[in-house]
């Protein structure tokens, strides 16, 4: 099992790996790095135009438009997937997006949750409809990608904070249950990375903060995954863990702090 070190199930060799929002930042960068190892990597967006480009970016990517936050998407994914893909033995829920929501403002109640559809059910939702194909393989693997906010929660993302904390419980449940079984359940949180989802609507909190280089991120990932880690958390992330248990008041004022858009230079 994970704590195995360096045996072959966490070897991320010849494997056949189906990666959740790999259009673009860490799942594209794993997808990258993957290939180049020898595995066979398929992943999925919502976005046909920008598959399109991925599969240019990355010789030898095959792709499939799905949507993580719709479960009949999902349902239809896995038809489709474990009949062409029937080696299917490692599953990456990457997808997920983060906004920058003022609590105090009106918002539609479906939309104000939209980050719970994919950022958590999505990834329950396929772990759930692919857990047959992966139960039916050898030394199969599942990596929920939460996020070091799981661990301190940003207000400035309120929802999403919220999320990926709840991802990091599911996670810990599912490999609790998985553990006698051929799938090994890792989590991988990353920290502020490089990508458009670190920019996007941060930039005036973010501005100074400079985030991980998303490909430093994604070898850090594929040697935690092969060392063994149950939890992989590269670099700010490993802090905030650290904290959530020694400090978690004082850090959460930090993160209230940095939250606050900083005023322009002179």
């Amino acid at each position: 099992m994970l704590n195995k070190t360096g045996s072959d199930m966490t070897k991320m060799i010849g494997r056949t790996i189906l990666i959740t929002g790999g259009t673009s930042g860490i799942g594209l960068e794993l997808a990258r790095q993957l290939i180049g190892l020898g595995n066979k990597v398929i992943v999925t967006g919502r976005d046909l135009d920008r598959l399109a480009v991925a599969q240019q970016a990355v010789p030898g990517l095959h792709v499939f438009q799905s949507d993580v936050s719709d479960p009949t998407s999902v349902e239809s994914l896995y038809k489709t997937v474990s009949g062409q893909f029937p080696a299917l033995n490692t599953l990456i829920n990457n997808a997920g997006a983060m906004r920058n929501i003022k609590l105090d403002q009106q918002h539609q109640l479906s939309d104000l949750t939209a980050e719970v559809d994919g950022n958590l059910k999505g990834p329950m939702w396929m772990v759930q409809a692919f857990l047959p194909l992966l139960l039916n393989q050898k030394n199969s693997l599942i990596v929920n990608v939460s996020s070091g906010l799981a661990f301190i929660p940003f207000p400035a993302a309120p929802i999403y904070s919220a999320s990926k904390a709840a991802l990091h419980a599911y996670t810990q449940c599912l490999r609790a249950q998985l553990t006698d079984t051929c799938v090994s359940v890792v989590e991988l949180a990353p920290p502020g990375t490089e990508t458009p989802l670190f920019r996007g609507e941060f930039a005036e909190e973010m501005k100074g903060e400079k985030g991980m280089n998303v490909s430093v991120l994604a070898r850090r990932a594929i040697a935690g995954i092969e060392s063994g880690k149950p939890e992989i958390r590269p670099g700010v992330s490993n802090v905030l863990k650290i904290a959530s248990r020694v400090a978690p008041h004082f850090m959460f004022r930090q993160m209230v702090k940095l939250g606050r858009p900083k005023p322009a230079s002179v």
